[in-house]
């Protein structure tokens, strides 16, 4: 089996920089994770006959978000009742299902336990429930300990919701089928190539890449994940909102304690926040990942506690939302940032869970960074943001479902490239 974000260089799809891009295109495509690379496929199936370019800055696709996160497929739990998230990931999920069986990519539906731990949390759980009854999630169950217990033998909690359909695949190797696809249809993807500038006029957009490199299109999208607001900015997009990265560490079970979790295991989510908590979720490539926390990054693509951009840092400081962000959720942050540098206080937490977890059963495992749009009042933006300036379109936000609901956001994407 490929390990996760390989598969690129293990299927030789946009890997290396081999692909030069050309200097005349109809359309390119700024970021090759997994959106970048369906817009691209959209817009060949939608416009065919025209030049479609991605542009990766890295050696390979599918380096960061899309290679770093764990392979869930949410099912649409947790979205509010009519946002582009609730809508794109009903419609995405048929799609990604029946593209990753025609693909030969793993896809299985494990099913998910959303766990409520006493009585004190019943009425949330309950209006969670009924937030994805309204979104139209298949096969609900409101269970109790005892339905925990069937489910999930060393889980426990007062009671949870069962969403049997929610699944696990491979991003990754999704969007080196998508790469694939890109190429067999006429278009190209190349990598090492990390953009610089977008200049965009009524008639075309100017790309530049490097001191040598200068691309014209009649259209660009901004896919960029951790820099697209850096380059909506330059294209000549609104200040706000700003991208601002959170650090999501995962961990892994080891050995015979990979036995204690058969699928995905989730506390009941904060509604004030956008992250999910610390949870369980087996992969397709037999790990069980417990994590992530969500720490703040201090570079955009800060992977390691280490990994500190100074320049970026004084560029956080002097945002207006920054502060307020921090005022707002600074008991938060510190607990989140507690839990990254004591072993003991992460493992409390899944052990409300799943009690005989023990520190010795887990193992660091790999470090994913998100991209978190903040606007100027220091608000977490939880659905996703696409605007368009002039020839440029520039996908401002797409956190978490953005790889679930891929294939359905590139068809609402294209719909707003000008032709």
């Amino acid at each position: 089996m490929i390990s996760p974000g390989r598969w690129a260089a293990a299927e030789g799809s946009g890997s290396g920089g081999i692909e030069v891009p050309p200097a005349v295109a109809d359309y390119a495509v700024v970021g090759g994770g997994i959106i970048g690379l369906a817009v691209a496929r959209q817009l060949l199936l939608e416009r065919p006959g025209h030049t479609v370019v991605v542009l990766e800055k890295e050696p390979e696709i599918a380096t960061h978000q899309t290679g770093r996160n764990s392979g869930v497929v949410h099912a649409g739990i947790y979205y509010p009742p009519g946002s582009q998230k609730a809508t794109l990931t009903k419609r995405a999920i048929p799609l990604l299902r029946a593209f990753a069986r025609e693909k030969h990519v793993p896809y299985e539906e494990r099913g998910k336990l959303v766990i409520a731990t006493s009585a004190d949390e019943t009425d949330r759980l309950a209006r969670l429930l009924a937030n994805a009854t309204a979104n139209g999630v298949p096969g609900l169950e409101l269970v109790d300990g005892a339905g925990i217990s069937e489910r999930e033998p060393a889980a426990v909690g007062h009671a949870a919701i069962w969403s049997p359909t929610t699944a696990i695949t491979d991003f990754a190797a999704l969007a080196g089928a998508l790469s694939d696809d890109v190429t067999s249809m006429g278009g190209s993807v190349s990598t090492g190539v990390d953009v610089s500038g977008i200049v965009s006029t009524s008639s075309r957009v100017r790309i530049t890449a490097g001191d040598d490199m200068t691309l014209s299109a009649g259209a660009a999208i901004i896919c960029a994940g951790l820099h697209s607001d850096q380059l909506a900015r330059a294209a000549g997009g609104d200040v706000e909102p700003t991208i601002v990265p959170f650090r999501g560490e995962y961990m892994r079970l080891v050995a015979a304690s990979k036995e204690l979790v058969n699928g995905l295991v989730y506390p009941l989510p904060d509604p004030r926040y956008p992250f999910l908590g610390v949870h369980f979720t087996p992969t397709v490539h037999d790990e069980i990942l417990v994590g992530p926390n969500a720490v703040l990054a201090l570079s955009r693509d800060g992977y390691r506690r280490r990994d500190i951009d100074a320049r970026y840092v004084g560029e956080l400081m002097r945002l207006p939302g920054m502060w307020r962000l921090a005022a707002r959720n600074w008991r938060r942050g510190t607990a989140e940032i507690w839990r990254s540098v004591s072993r003991r206080s992460y493992v409390r937490e899944l052990q409300k869970y799943v009690p005989s977890i023990q520190s010795g059963d887990l193992v660091p495992a790999r470090a994913g960074v998100r991209a978190q749009a903040v606007d100027r009042d220091g608000d977490l933006l939880s659905d996703f943001v696409i605007t368009r300036t002039e020839r440029v379109v520039a996908v401002r936000n797409a956190p978490s479902p953005g790889a679930t609901a891929a294939l359905a956001l590139a068809e609402e994407i294209v719909a707003r490239v000008p032709r």
